[in-house]
């Protein structure tokens, strides 16, 4: 069974640059996104840079809840 790792993520839609930066344990980590919480452009972009950022592949990383929230769980498959 392949391991998987919970992020919790607070996002700030509508930024000047797409960022996403670690906090400490227990606290939840901030990710700035260029795109507007629309049509979930923002759900898929914050995905897309959990990716890159872990380096793992878009199809490991999945939102588990929050998808219409500022604080999202997102699962991330090792």
């Amino acid at each position: 069974m392949a391991a998987v790792r919970i992020i919790q993520v607070k996002v700030k839609p509508n930024a000047r640059e797409s960022t996403l930066t670690e906090a400490p344990a227990g606290q939840p980590w901030l990710a700035k996104l260029k795109s507007p919480p629309v049509d979930g452009r923002a759900n898929e972009e914050l995905i897309a840079l959990v990716a890159e950022h872990l380096g793992r592949r878009k199809a490991d990383v999945t939102l588990k809840s929050g998808a219409s929230g500022r604080i999202k769980l997102v699962l991330v498959a090792n």
